[in-house]
């Protein structure tokens, strides 16, 4: 493992060094956003059931240990409470007065039920920043419908949006990424921080009601427009262009770039051709345009098209799988892939997408165990000695 490649060591500080944060999310949109609070260096509390978050049980598996939990979950702590016990909710009620973030995706109305809303713990904690992940908001129009990436992704006009770009659009697109969880992961995390920094101001926390609906929503940039105002011409479809060995997709997106593509070709007549010379000619004729470029292309691996291209710097990318992605230079010196332990070995995961010049953004290398930290953090933040926290286990109330 290269030095690059290396994950933050445990108690290097970060830009949100100090900040503690009680996180009471599972699978991914949750989890996808405190791993990156806990990247940057916030104390990150798992409170977890005593069956652990859904995916401690989804593969892959080594030793019993899943490296999908772990991808979410390294860097942060875990304890295990009994959420509709009185007493656990009692204790929840005495680290929200030192913890400075919430964070929770149940369904809209949970956490109220369990006397962790929004109003009861801002009245303990005026500063407290509470952000609630779930599919629709906090409203009442999304009361009882369950909120899944694949369904956001069918709801929010994502499929539809994906089937109008093939050649194929007898049906929508099969779903296997979950494009919803990660972008509203990315996004609450970005209100998580404009509300500290708003209470920094003010000296009041604030709700982040993310909804996921609406963060695929804003993903769908040209498709709004283009519902709105359905007269007006499509922006480009970027094709895969077979070459002899497979394929690679080019995209001359200026005019610039087209007169690049001509000359790496060996093809200036194209600049002629008044189906291709414009913009606009393009947009109407693109199909055709493709058609031609593939001439080229199929005399070439997909390899040499990108050497070629590359060179007259034209923009364009051979398909790789994710394996590939993981062997390419820019990866290995960004540190893109950073290894990780979750006691079953080491094994690499994606690293913080961005990078601080004066800070430190990464994975850290813990990967908690069920609970096992519950009796550090009871000690740590309420003052519980052996005998309490024997007593609250006996009770059910702590488990792990």
């Amino acid at each position: 493992m290269s030095p690059s490649m290396a994950t933050v060591a445990a108690g290097t500080p970060g830009a949100l060094t100090g900040i503690r944060v009680l996180d009471f999310t599972f699978v991914m949109s949750g989890p996808y956003c405190t791993r990156l609070m806990a990247d940057l260096g916030a104390e990150v509390i798992k409170i977890e059931s005593k069956h652990g978050d859904l995916t401690r049980s989804r593969p892959p598996f080594r030793d019993g240990r899943s490296s999908y939990y772990a991808s979410l979950n390294c860097g942060k702590r875990s304890i295990v409470l009994d959420l509709k016990s009185p007493e656990a909710r009692d204790i929840v009620h005495d680290m929200v007065r030192q913890a400075d973030v919430v964070v929770e995706n149940f369904r809209p109305g949970v956490m109220k039920r369990l006397g962790l809303g929004y109003e009861t713990l801002s009245e303990i904690n005026p500063r407290l920043v509470y952000c609630s992940i779930s599919g629709f908001g906090q409203g009442k129009s999304g009361d009882g419908k369950g909120a899944y990436a694949p369904t956001l992704h069918a709801l929010s006009g994502f499929d539809d949006a994906m089937r109008g770009y093939q050649d194929d659009a007898s049906r929508p697109p099969n779903t296997g990424i979950f494009v919803a969880d990660v972008l509203g992961g990315s996004l609450a995390f970005g209100g998580i921080q404009a509300a500290l920094v708003q209470r920094q101001r003010t000296g009041r926390g604030d709700l982040v009601d993310l909804s996921l609906l609406d963060s695929m929503v804003s993903l769908l940039v040209c498709e709004v427009g283009e519902a709105q105002f359905p007269e007006q011409p499509l922006h480009f479809v970027y094709k895969p262009t077979p070459a002899r060995d497979g394929h690679l997709v080019v995209a001359p997106t200026t005019q610039d770039n087209f007169v690049a593509l001509c000359r790496a070709t060996g093809h200036p007549e194209w600049l002629e051709d008044e189906r291709f010379a414009t913009g606009r000619g393009r947009q109407v004729h693109w199909d055709a345009f493709l058609a031609e470029l593939a001439k080229w292309a199929l005399q070439h691996t997909a390899e040499e098209c990108e050497r070629i291209l590359d060179a007259h710097q034209v923009p364009c990318s051979r398909y790789l799988n994710i394996g590939e992605t993981m062997q390419l230079p820019v990866v290995k010196e960004r540190g893109t892939m950073c290894e990780i332990d979750d006691g079953a070995g080491p094994f690499l995961v994606a690293g913080t997408p961005f990078r601080m010049a004066n800070g430190n953004a990464g994975p850290r290398a813990h990967v908690p165990v069920l609970g096992a930290d519950g009796p550090a953090i009871l000690g740590e933040l309420l003052g519980k000695d052996a005998a309490g926290i024997a007593r609250l286990r006996e009770a059910g109330v702590l488990g792990g």
